[in-house]
């Protein structure tokens, strides 16, 4: 018995595109927390960080109970570390070793792989959320608002950091990338708002801070989670631009070798 000519021959050509960037994401999730340093970086300091500045009285948080203050901006470091810091040094020394140069000639365009590191951020970042906020009610965190601000906030910021990340990785040499992003994140760190309030700068100091994208995102979680706020715009609004902006840029000049 004979089949037809081309029966079982193969189909040539590439697979759908939310299949790929769905592999390329589950990929890029599994080299993520598979990275013993990354994981370091972007979950155990900012653990690190809530436990000691929530439990000791360090830092001058004004009125009410230091843990309120600091798990908004805790939340917003996470965000940062996972989205900026450690996509940015990732991303980077892939591009270095030639990784990136590989994906090119594969049929995933540019802004699909900047999706699935994206969706691989968010996954880690889930995580971080979790755990992040067993230790702050541990410490006695009453948490208020409104959950869909919080999450409309958390994917913003996701999205402008990220951007910003792939931007650093794909225009500067590895080792640059390495120096930068790390220098950007201590320097945030004291000044974004996350563990001093931005009042603590002065009133031009306080504008001028309040622009970057992680006082929007640190104070933006704190209205909700402290103050009870449904949806502070403001800072929404600041987000978006910053993800648009950022993610544009990345799409823009991102160099893959």
């Amino acid at each position: 018995m004979t089949t037809a000519p081309g029966t079982y021959a193969p189909r040539p050509g590439a697979a759908p595109l939310p299949r790929m960037i769905g592999a390329q994401a589950a990929l890029e999730t599994r080299m993520l927390l598979r990275n013993g340093e990354q994981l370091l970086l972007t979950v155990v300091i900012p653990a690190l960080l809530l436990a000691l500045f929530g439990s000791v009285d360090i830092v001058d948080t004004g009125s009410g109970k230091a843990v309120d203050f600091l798990t908004p901006g805790i939340l917003a470091l996470a965000v940062m570390s996972t989205a900026f810091t450690g996509q940015a040094i990732a991303t980077g020394f892939e591009r270095r070793y030639g990784v990136l140069k590989r994906l090119a000639s594969s049929p995933l365009p540019r802004w699909g792989l900047m999706t699935a590191k994206t969706a691989a951020v968010l996954v880690t970042e889930a995580l971080q959320v979790v755990l992040l906020t067993v230790i702050a009610f541990a410490l006695g965190w009453s948490p208020h608002g409104n959950p869909a601000a919080v999450l409309l906030l958390l994917v913003l910021g996701t999205a402008a950091f990220s951007g910003l990340g792939l931007l650093m990785a794909g225009t500067l040499k590895a080792e640059a990338t390495l120096a930068a992003a790390n220098l950007v994140f201590l320097l945030l760190l004291v000044g974004g708002g996350v563990i001093v309030p931005l009042e603590k700068f002065g009133s031009a100091g306080q504008h001028v801070l309040g622009l970057l994208p992680i006082s929007a995102l640190s104070d933006g979680l704190r209205d909700v989670l402290q103050h009870g706020a449904q949806m502070p715009w403001g800072d929404v609004a600041i987000l978006a631009v910053w993800a648009v902006v950022g993610l544009a840029a990345a799409g823009r000049f991102f160099r893959w070798e």
